[in-house]
């Protein structure tokens, strides 16, 4: 047996992963998930090799690097990540790990620089990953071509970025084919963020997508949302009322004269497109509906044109209005750590204090925001108590949650089952 076999065998998460199996086969469909998923650091550990160190990620967006040099980094758990814009305009994504002894390259979230250097011995690197400098004293037979920067893939799918860690990465290209038809009319590489946010939530990552994908929660914790948002997903959702279903037809009409898309669209359970209408009279997610900013994207000539909701598993969900859009990236952090960041995004010529004042486009997310980490905090406070047993989803107000849930067992199943771990420890 060779040393990758043994240490395969010898991994201490062997018994986990077997154990979170048959979890997941034994789990009734419709019900919350067993309590090590939400709180033990096992679990954790097999999510982040299972999920988000194998799945396409939201990263963030390509016009937050508009220009040769333009770079922003993040950390999918351990493995730090950078992002940056190179010649030509291509977009590449790398380890932010030196390939000396190991240091991150870049250490601010975002920056610009000619080349890409290491601060603890001034390695230096392309921006296209290849190692330009290393001294003078690697000696006479280093070759600095076999010492460039370890590659993640990338692609950039309607101006969104998604990296994905694994080798072998599995196709993304219905995402990206659909993403450019919804996102056309925005012009995306005419966008810039206005301004940005993040706060840390002592709750499982998972316990923060869940509290996204429902809306059974917001009439007694949302008021600020609900001055814009309808709580339905769309005309098919069950509980819509006849008075929802005549706003969305006429809005739809007036969509297709402007020929702007608004189909629901599902790719799996991993993605979900939809255009909704805002309350009636509403175009704006602001205190008072009314537009956050007064340059409309891209080729847009109204800035009535609802949400255009987009969902990504396991970490985003968006909203795209006339005159603004919202993308909302989650990072694990531990067990019981959660990171969200929020960006609102305008025209990339909208000037700040004269079109649009951050402080006013903000305030709904950041109460919103607020008011959802409060909720997962307090779900996880009670899901780590002995009491805790998997209760039912409602199938009308959390079919959004049932979805999330068949998908995260779907995907973590699969997974698991595909590592050399698991097929060693059975032969």
């Amino acid at each position: 047996m060779d040393l990758l076999a043994k240490q395969s065998l010898d991994d201490p998460l062997n018994s986990a992963r077997s154990a979170t199996l048959e979890m997941l086969a034994q789990h009734p469909q419709g019900y919350s998930l067993p309590q090590p998923f939400y709180n033990d650091e096992r679990l954790f550990q097999l999510d982040m090799q299972e999920i988000f160190e194998r799945e396409w990620l939201f990263a963030g967006m390509s016009c937050e690097i508009p220009a040769k040099g333009n770079y922003i980094t993040l950390n999918i758990g351990n493995n730090p990540v950078l992002i940056v814009r190179g010649d030509g305009g291509a977009i590449h994504a790398f380890h932010n790990v030196c390939r000396h002894r190991g240091s991150r390259l870049c250490l601010s979230e975002k920056g610009k620089a000619a080349k890409l250097v290491c601060p603890y011995h001034q390695w230096t690197y392309e921006l296209d990953g290849r190692l330009l400098f290393a001294g003078t004293d690697m000696g006479e037979n280093f070759d600095l071509s076999a010492h460039g920067l370890k590659p993640i893939a990338l692609t950039e799918a309607g101006g969104f970025l998604f990296i994905n860690l694994s080798e072998n990465p599995s196709p993304i290209d219905d995402l990206k084919k659909t993403l450019e038809h919804y996102l056309a009319p925005y012009e995306m590489e005419n966008l810039k963020v206005a301004v940005s946010s993040s706060i840390e939530e002592d709750a499982n990552w998972k316990l923060v997508i869940e509290n996204n994908r429902e809306c059974y929660h917001c009439n007694g914790s949302h008021p600020e949302l609900l001055n814009s948002l309808q709580e339905f997903d769309d005309s098919d959702d069950p509980r819509a009322t006849p008075a929802y279903r005549e706003l969305v037809k006429r809005k739809q009409d007036d969509w297709d004269a402007m020929q702007v898309p608004w189909q629901l669209t599902r790719i799996g359970r991993r993605n979900r497109l939809t255009r909704t209408p805002l309350l009636d009279g509403i175009v704006s997610m602001t205190m008072d509906g009314k537009p956050a900013c007064k340059k409309l994207m891209g080729r847009l000539t109204s800035p009535d044109m609802g949400s255009l909701r987009i969902l990504h598993l396991p970490n985003s969900w968006n909203h795209f209005m006339g005159d603004h859009a919202l993308v909302f990236r989650v990072l694990p952090l531990g067990p019981q750590r959660t990171v969200v960041t929020t960006k609102w995004l305008v025209h990339k010529d909208a000037v700040e204090g004269v079109d649009y004042h951050p402080e006013e486009m903000r305030r709904v997310w950041d109460a919103t925001n607020d008011q959802d980490r409060r909720l997962a905090e307090e779900n996880q406070r009670g899901i780590n108590s002995l009491a805790y047993q998997p209760g039912p989803y409602s199938p009308t107000y959390e079919f959004g949650v049932i979805d999330f849930i068949d998908w995260y067992r779907e995907t973590l199943s699969a997974n698991l089952a595909k590592t050399p771990t698991l097929r060693l420890a059975e032969a």
